[in-house]
């Protein structure tokens, strides 16, 4: 078959099965040209999916009849500078969405300049133009789209149902009124529930402000602001706390000079900040923010413009990392307001039960008065105590985690503040201050340890001893000292001395088993973190320790001077705080 010129109706329905996926697509090419053209307002219409009709206007700067009529043409642009590719500052450039959207659907497109008696309107049908003709309307821009793909049945099938294409629309103007909290957007139509976003101001608070509105209170009550520039990379968003995460990525969004993106880059950078709060099926929610220059990144990898690449993506990811790192650090102790809901929401009120008593109430409930330190209905348990003749000094209540007043469990401590009850999970609570002061031994120097009286003999398979032994000197440098002792045995000569009275066997049978897991005792300088938390886990206040009253608040204090203490190693929250309302509404008590 010879080689032939495509017609230009052919080509530009190939463009559009780039740039037009879906409609949800559309949208974001057109919202994208309102939001280039200096829109402060931009309305969103849309009837089945976005596949029976998509409406955009805005109140930009609006088009000339030459500029309307070469709006449609392929490659034809007002948004590159001398030709260069190398400095994109605007969201579309390739000069192809309006022609493309016209070859696989019925077309209309109204604007109005500031300085013109009246609109105008031209139409496009299945490629085929008309106009433009006189419209009467204010300054800006309206672009209707009508019958997506109707024309091409093969394109039309492989669409999703209705909801889930008005969904895909709805998060591609979330996404835009997020990266431009000072434009208002309204999303409206007969196959959705009306989202309305006023504008916000950049700064101030404004996109804090914008990102509680797409994101939900919740979000914005739980996270920390990110502020850091480095490497010529500016970072800027919020980050959510550790103890604020959820079950997929779908609550990450990213942004870069203004253009919502997906890079590989920017989600490893997150990944590797969070690693050490967070569970690995686990994801924070996050709203990044980069501003960059231009010359450094490449916005042209993608006919969507959704994926980008960096000239330096070291550099990115380093900044991202401190950046997250740095907000975290400042958060301190603090864990998220929603473990409470899930507490309350946990919590069921039995009904109330019709009893027979055979004999007086205080006499069968309150102790007598010769035995003060007798049990109390619901702290009488073997593993429950509460200390009467000790009570906690009564300043410890104007400190964030209170003063300590009931040990439940041999593990959980109850504590009061100024207006909460806190409960407190020991063992996870001394896990993480353990493992925060080795990562601190660990970047000052070696770890400080302790030589024992007898070395300790731990008998194991013969590879575990052969991994241990090829481990030995990065060990050591974590205080923990070990030498083969034999076939199927290793002696442990120190341990680090912040563990105190560490389950050595416990501990060393769990280093050996990261050690098989990892496959290579090499890997031990790449998982010092994972190794330390394996140590912390075994130096820790166990479960089942009673603890007095002075020991429980030397532990709070050290929660709230140590940084990420609000979440154990795992991910998990180290203490609850209910509020004194919320413990009145559990027994439907009002102020």
């Amino acid at each position: 078959m010879p080689i032939r010129q495509l017609p230009p109706d052919l080509v530009n329905r190939i463009a559009a099965g780039e740039v037009v996926e879906r409609p949800a697509s559309v949208v974001k090419e057109l919202v994208e040209n309102a939001i280039d053209a200096g829109a402060t307002k931009v309305a969103i219409t849309t009837a089945g999916g976005g596949k029976a009709l998509i409406r955009i206007e805005d109140d930009g700067a609006g088009m000339d009849r030459d500029d309307l009529i070469l709006s449609v043409e392929r490659h034809a642009t007002s948004k590159l500078e001398d030709d260069g590719l190398d400095d994109i500052r605007t969201l579309g450039f390739r000069g192809e969405a309006l022609a493309s959207i016209g070859s696989v659907a019925a077309l209309g497109i109204a604007t109005r300049t500031a300085d013109a008696p009246s609109g105008l309107k031209l139409s496009v049908e299945r490629g085929v133009k008309s106009g433009p003709v006189p419209q009467a309307m204010n300054r800006g821009t309206i672009v209707e789209v009508r019958d997506l793909f109707a024309a091409l049945p093969a394109r039309l099938k492989f669409l999703k149902s209705d909801r889930a294409e008005a969904a895909a629309i709805t998060d591609v103007v979330k996404r835009l009124a997020m990266a431009n909290p000072e434009v208002h957007f309204v999303l409206t139509g007969t196959d959705r529930s009306t989202h309305n976003w006023p504008a916000q101001p950049r700064d101030g608070g404004g996109l804090a402000t914008r990102l509680a509105q797409v994101m939900g209170e919740d979000f914005a009550a739980n996270a920390v602001p990110l502020a850091m520039a480095r490497h010529g990379v500016v970072v800027a968003g919020l980050a959510g706390l550790p103890t604020f995460s959820r079950a997929n990525s779908l609550s990450q969004y990213y942004f870069v000079n203004g253009r919502s993106v997906r890079d590989k880059v920017l989600l490893g950078a997150v990944r590797a900040a969070y690693a050490d709060f967070t569970f690995r099926d686990r994801f924070p929610a996050i709203a990044l923010y980069l501003a960059i220059d231009p010359a450094e990144v490449d916005v042209n990898v993608h006919p969507a413009k959704a994926e980008l690449r960096f000239r330096d993506a070291g550099a990115v990811r380093s900044a991202v990392i401190r950046a997250i790192t740095a907000a975290l650090d400042a958060a301190g102790y603090r864990a998220s307001s929603t473990v409470a809901g899930a507490v309350m929401d946990a919590v069921r009120v039995p009904e109330p039960a019709m009893a027979e008593f055979s004999e007086p109430v205080v006499e069968r409930y309150l102790p007598p008065a010769s035995h003060p330190a007798a049990a109390i209905p619901g702290l009488s348990e073997p593993s429950a105590r509460i200390e009467r003749d000790d009570p906690a000094p009564q300043a410890f209540q104007e400190f964030p985690l209170g003063a300590a007043r009931a040990q439940l469990f041999e593990n959980f401590i109850v504590a009061q503040n100024g207006d909460s009850l806190v409960l407190i999970d020991q063992h996870a609570a001394h896990e993480r201050l353990v493992y925060e002061r080795f990562k601190a031994e660990m970047a000052a120097g070696p770890v400080p340890s302790q030589a024992l009286l007898i070395p300790a003999v731990i008998d194991l398979p013969e590879e575990d001893c052969a991994r241990l032994e090829e481990a030995a000197p990065a060990l050591e440098k974590l205080g923990l000292g070990i030498e083969r002792f034999g076939p199927r045995a290793v002696a442990v000569r120190e341990t680090p001395a912040l563990l105190g009275q560490a389950d050595i066997d416990g501990l060393v049978h769990d280093i050996a088993d990261g050690l098989a897991e990892w496959d290579s005792s090499s890997a031990v300088a790449d998982r010092l973190e994972a190794i330390i938390g394996r140590m912390a886990c075994h130096g820790s206040v166990r479960s089942g320790r009673r603890l007095r009253p002075d020991e429980m608040n030397a532990l709070l204090r050290q929660m709230e001077s140590t940084p990420h203490s609000g979440q154990c190693i795992h991910g998990r929250p180290t203490y609850v705080e209910l509020k004194l309302k919320d413990i009145e509404r559990l027994f439907g008590r009002t102020r």
